[in-house]
């Protein structure tokens, strides 16, 4: 029997259903990506897209393959910071997929203003939209195989990152924060967000530690430094780096031509490198990239029922 709706809406039965074939197909997609890192802050304006944009690329230099994923659903930065331009395609794989946006033969992108054809329009979207958006970005992209997904959230403790922990299993977290006590202060709230979600963290990333003078290209502590050392102490998490600022790479960042790609010689550019190599050490894929070894090498969403 169909109601006045001229059978558009869905039965319980129907959305049951529906929900099921999402949780296999994020199922399956997340059991071809040996590692996920959500980088995260509880302060905005600490430099978590610039972290996992950089981050992303060093990886992908290194000859791994990686994807980015951009969960800042009001504010999303990911594909102007790359310069990626396009918009949805038709799926391309037998499973009805739709392949992300490729950055290189290294790197693809995922980021909800990949689908808007209007890229300023403002998104006013409560929590359950934003829940099954981020679903969907597992469950309806062809990733492929990756050794690392990179998650860029927006600041706080709210929908987005709660999402990611709660739809991507064994996802480890990333922490961001400048040496500020205020930052200090909102950083803890996402330490203890990880604790209460049982998100282990990989490790603390010191943001805007210090400036670097575009003259000299010394490194000046105008903003101080070292406060993200000693939290990662008091919280006996491993410290991964300093990043100091440098004025070339906010106007990299602005022209969409990242900095750690630019081999141009600076504090910054060797403090990213640094923080790379550090997650690479934690957490090695299972296998060496192509380009490093040519050797022969032999749930329950969490949503509360808001997703359907």
């Amino acid at each position: 029997m169909s109601g006045s709706c001229g059978g558009s809406c869905s039965t319980p039965e129907s959305q049951q259903a529906a929900a099921a074939k999402q949780e296999l197909a994020i199922t399956k997609s997340l059991g071809k990506i040996k590692n996920k890192i959500l980088v995260m802050s509880g302060k905005g304006g600490v430099g978590k897209s610039t972290i996992s944009v950089n981050l992303a690329l060093g990886l992908a230099d290194a000859g791994y393959q990686v994807g980015l994923m951009d969960v800042d659903i009001h504010g999303p930065d990911v594909l102007r910071m790359l310069d990626l331009k396009g918009s949805i395609e038709p799926p391309s794989t037998p499973d009805g997929l739709v392949p992300p946006l490729k950055y290189s033969d290294n790197l693809k992108v995922v980021s909800l203003e990949y689908m808007m054809r209007d890229r300023d329009e403002a998104i006013i979207w409560r929590g359950p939209l934003k829940i099954q958006a981020i679903r969907q970005f597992i469950s309806d992209m062809d990733w492929g195989d990756l050794d690392y997904l990179i998650i860029d959230a927006p600041p706080g403790t709210g929908d987005e990152p709660l999402s990611v922990a709660q739809t991507i299993p064994h996802v480890k977290a990333l922490v961001v924060t400048t040496p500020q006590k205020v930052a200090l202060a909102d950083v803890r709230k996402s330490i203890n967000f990880c604790k209460t979600v049982k998100v282990e963290i990989v490790g603390l990333v010191e943001n805007m530690s210090g400036f670097v003078c575009p003259s000299c290209n010394t490194t000046i502590d105008i903003f101080k430094s070292g406060g993200g050392e000693e939290l990662a102490r008091e919280f006996d998490l491993p410290f991964l780096g300093k990043i100091p600022m440098d004025p070339k790479v906010v106007m990299a960042g602005d022209d969409g031509k990242p900095y750690l790609s630019s081999g141009v010689e600076s504090p910054a550019v060797k403090a990213f490198t640094e923080v790379v190599k550090a997650i690479e050490t934690r957490l090695p894929p299972v296998a060496a990239p192509a380009s490093l070894d040519m050797a022969p090498k032999e749930s329950s969403c969490g949503c509360g029922g808001t997703c359907s």
